[in-house]
């Protein structure tokens, strides 16, 4: 088999939790649908804008959205942007739906898989924003060509980010952190946005907080919040 033939390098953990309750299990079954992308076969091309039942200014991209805190949050805030939210753990995309039926949120669309064929679905320069917020840190040594801040990534990412996007970044692992600065500020396509020494240390005012900030918060881990932008 040749390693065009194999199976992706897999850079998330579980797909499935505990086990749902009914109301949450309901909402995959009836609401999944409204909102869900389906993930692109190899190949195919996917109009972003096309995925919104309105037209949308922009769209933007979350790349494991946890249980969607953050996504649902930024669409509140920005009521024109079209969001894509991908994540394999089912009991986040649960999690999101509830927020999205009780906020009214109709700008969202859930790819739940893998973000990768996604991406590589997508035009030129067509997202305006990407989060990879918290992404599993896979510590062991052996695994770090699992982490999804790489060349490999960065490389998907800067293709379909338009001049002057932003790529935010975020984690409490101070492995991964080290890791996340070094891949993406070393990539010719993207600029450290730090202006002053504590900028990373400093959740942006327009970056709505997650569960997972707030854990790390608990127990007394420091999150970092790095912003890079798309090089004309």
């Amino acid at each position: 088999m040749s390693s065009s033939d194999q199976a992706p390098l897999r850079v998330y953990g579980r797909r499935h939790g505990r086990k749902l309750r009914q109301q949450r299990a309901s909402l995959l079954e009836e609401a999944l649908p409204r909102y869900r992308a389906a993930t692109p076969s190899v190949g195919q091309t996917l109009d972003p804008r096309t995925l919104f039942d309105e037209p949308v200014d922009d769209v933007w991209l979350e790349v494991g959205f946890g249980n969607g805190e953050h996504l649902a949050a930024q669409a509140v805030i920005n009521p024109n942007i079209g969001m894509i939210g991908c994540e394999p753990f089912i009991n986040g995309v649960s999690a999101l739906l509830k927020q999205i039926e009780a906020e009214g949120i109709r700008t969202i669309r859930i790819v739940p898989d893998d973000a990768r064929p996604v991406i590589d679905a997508l035009p030129d320069a067509s997202i305006g924003r990407c989060f990879v917020l918290f992404p599993d840190p896979w510590p062991k040594t052996r695994h770090q060509e699992r982490r999804f801040i790489g060349p490999k990534n960065l490389q998907r990412l800067a293709r379909v980010l338009r001049p002057g996007a932003e790529l935010r970044l975020a984690s409490d692992d101070p492995g991964l952190i080290r890791w996340m600065l070094d891949q993406t500020w070393r990539h010719p396509d993207f600029v450290w946005l730090a202006r002053r020494p504590d900028d990373w240390r400093r959740r942006p005012d327009d970056w709505p907080s997650s569960r997972y900030e707030q854990k790390a918060i608990e127990a007394l881990r420091t999150p970092v919040f790095l912003r890079f932008q798309r090089r004309a």
